[in-house]
């Protein structure tokens, strides 16, 4: 995700001088190095160093030893961006001190600048803090701000949201094979449905449940497919994916916490 979110900000117009990068491995350094443009350490605390803004996208159980890299080298003036599902900015602060940290989830539709990441702020970040976290997510998609109690939810809903579409579609392609369809039809009407719908669900005032309406005439073909959707406990599953979704990252954020303790 910090590739992706620094290819949106060359695509907004950012030079790549004003924005470095700092990866794990050697191979991957000149990889990424490679394929933005931008200069990119092994060594975090130097890519942080003179940087209004520091985004951290690792994985939640990475957290702790980047800790260990950029403690000491973080300041009160800089502006600290967590992509770390399940990670409260409470664990920065542990660690970081009096630094403004904010918490957010995008996901991946931010790679052709069409995400959604909710923002929460630390207990250090001011209205001037979370505009440049806004203003840096933004280059990706739309934002919003959120209480950090409600990132868990979000994690659930909108950061792994993708893959409950993708499933969706994969089994619709699938089906449409089975009733006689070729594949590359198939993949073209579930593509363009997908999108489409999401489009009309975007673009209108109408609630899901009144766009389904709309579609869902008595007795018709609409009907007897949301009939069998409800009859197997459609509602019932994606609540408990959810669920599952959002306990899974406060899991992960205790995990991350007891190992930074």
């Amino acid at each position: 995700m910090g590739e992706v979110l620094a290819g949106g900000l060359l695509r907004a117009g950012w030079d790549p001088s004003e924005i470095s990068l700092a990866a794990r491995r050697e191979e991957r350094r000149r990889e990424v190095e490679t394929a933005t443009g931008i200069s990119t350490s092994l060594d975090p605390a130097e890519a942080a160093a003179g940087r209004r803004i520091v985004v951290v996208a690792v994985k939640p159980g990475d957290v702790p030893r980047l800790l260990e890299q950029i403690v000491g080298s973080i300041s009160a003036d800089q502006v600290l961006i967590s992509l770390a599902a399940g990670v409260s900015t409470a664990v920065y602060e542990a660690s970081l001190g009096e630094v403004p940290v904010v918490r957010a989830m995008p996901n991946t539709p931010a790679q052709i600048d069409a995400g959604v990441t909710a923002l929460a702020g630390g207990a250090f970040v001011d209205d001037d803090a979370m505009g440049l976290a806004s203003e840096v997510l933004g280059a990706v998609g739309e934002t919003i701000v959120l209480a950090e109690q409600l990132m868990d939810a979000v994690t659930a809903v909108s950061g792994t949201g993708p893959a409950y579409v993708f499933i969706l579609a994969e089994a619709m392609v699938e089906a449409a094979i089975r009733e006689g369809l070729p594949w590359h039809a198939a993949e073209k009407l579930v593509e363009q449905t997908i999108r489409g719908a999401g489009m009309l669900l975007a673009q209108t005032d109408l609630t899901p449940a009144r766009l389904r309406a709309q579609v869902t005439s008595p007795g018709g073909t609409t009907a007897a497919a949301i009939h069998v959707l409800e009859e197997r406990g459609f509602r019932a599953l994606v609540e408990d994916a959810v669920r599952a979704a959002a306990q899974r990252s406060r899991e992960l954020g205790e995990r991350a916490s007891s190992t930074s303790g």
